[in-house]
């Protein structure tokens, strides 16, 4: 058999073993081991697997994730997420489908500290669902809401996914951040639209909250104050280059606990509790990192990634059609499998079209970001339908996933207002120094 049929093979088996619930890093390890040794050499498939492990592991540049898993998993346990809800409550809970409207800012705001969908969706869900439901808030809409706000992690920045799309694609983290800065902001203003014409249609499906006093909604900021700190800690110094990615998410770290320990906000148990999901959460990406890194080796000698950029820059079609294309295979593999599992599998493959093509890689960045976010409220994956789902264990998935339907059409108008005007991504990185 020919490198490019193993190739291809082995994509097919790894598909298989990631349906069977083997983790996904384990899987990618394996396949790109085995595939490495019948096109090679057993040996140097063995020095390849312990080489990239090792150099995964002891990577500098990944020292990152975990500082900003620990960042947010600090901010989680301290309640910060509980006061922000409380601020967006207090000024808009008493517009039509206030609530969510508050709950989709709220999830913007910890996602600028945390970084992570299900983290993001899991803790929302907690502190917004009681006091939708509280109100007789349609359970499609209130669901909807949280698991669609909650993939706002996925873009805002502090995003893991930018983190590993830069180190694998050699761009700039911070540029990657401040690409993710404006889009966020646009797709946060398309999920509240898309509240407020929903609850506009049907207005049976929400009650008001109570409107609060000035008093109230003055003594409620403090919950974003501590929030917006942090964020322009971190952004402005990574914008104006006073700090590398890496120092910043340990500012950012060091930050959260601090403000934590003042507010008297983190109780030991919550500080060993932050410790211990930050080191289960940053194993398991370090983890896949090392699995999509064996298996990128095999990949380069089975010629795919070179031959399916001959093939495309080949093709008769216009670039745009190309990325549409490109956007649309994301799509679809965003139902189907993890969003950092794609990432690490297609980069490989499509980075290199993409550049040919003369496309601004910080922009695809944002794109691909974008895209597989949809992936985590899309069936039949869709972790934060699922997250969401364990929260509200009387709400079945079918209606959940109808409330994401909605917030889809927000996603896809935010992708093609990205695609149309790039500059909304490349305009602040164009700033920096």
């Amino acid at each position: 058999m020919t490198p490019t049929i193993i190739g291809l093979l082995s994509f097919a088996v790894l598909v298989a073993l990631i349906f069977l619930k083997i983790p996904v890093g384990f899987v990618m390890a394996l396949v790109g081991f085995a595939g490495f040794g019948l096109l090679v050499s057993w040996d140097a498939s063995l020095s390849l697997i312990a080489r990239d492990f090792f150099a995964v592991f002891s990577s500098y540049n990944l020292t990152v994730i975990p500082l900003f898993v620990l960042m947010g998993q600090v901010a989680h346990h301290s309640g910060m997420s509980g006061r922000l809800f409380n601020t967006a409550h207090k000024f808009m809970g008493h517009l039509p489908g206030g609530l969510a409207i508050a709950t989709i800012g709220a999830c913007a705001g910890f996602s600028a500290i945390c970084g992570s969908t299900s983290a993001t969706a899991a803790t929302m869900a907690s502190v917004a669902l009681p006091q939708m439901k509280k109100y007789n808030y349609d359970p499609a809409l209130a669901t909807g809401v949280v698991a669609a706000g909650g993939g706002l992690g996925i873009l805002i920045p502090p995003s893991t996914i930018f983190i590993i799309y830069g180190i694998m694609t050699e761009q700039s983290i911070g540029k990657l951040f401040m690409a993710g800065v404006l889009p966020g902001i646009l797709l946060t203003l398309s999920f509240i639209v898309t509240v407020v014409i929903w609850t506009r249609l049907r207005p049976d499906i929400c009650e008001k909250a109570p409107k609060a006093t000035w008093k109230e909604r003055m003594a409620s900021l403090a919950g974003v104050i501590e929030t917006l700190i942090l964020f322009v800690m971190v952004m402005g110094g990574l914008f104006v280059g006073f700090f590398t990615p890496t120092e910043a998410a340990a500012i950012g770290a060091f930050g959260t606990l601090l403000i934590a320990l003042i507010g008297r906000n983190l109780s030991w148990r919550g500080f060993v509790r932050s410790l211990d999901e930050t080191t289960r959460v940053s194993c398991m990406i370090f983890v896949i990192v090392a699995g999509a890194t064996v298996f990128g080796h095999f990949l380069a000698v089975t010629g795919i990634p070179s031959n399916v950029g001959i093939w495309v820059s080949g093709l008769s079609l216009p670039p745009p059609v190309i990325i549409g294309l490109i956007l649309l295979v994301y799509l679809v593999l965003g139902c189907l499998m993890d969003s950092l599992a794609m990432i690490m599998l297609t980069i490989p493959i499509f980075f290199p079209v993409v550049t040919t093509l003369g496309y601004d890689p910080i922009w695809f960045g944002v794109i691909i970001v974008l895209v597989t976010g949809m992936g985590v409220i899309t069936p039949p994956v869709g972790i934060n339908v699922y997250v969401v789902a364990g929260v509200a264990r009387d709400v079945p998935l079918q209606v959940i996933f109808k409330g994401t339907s909605y917030m889809l059409i927000a996603l896809l108008a935010t992708a093609i207002l990205l695609v149309l005007f790039p500059q909304i991504a490349t305009f602040l990185p164009s700033l920096m120094r």
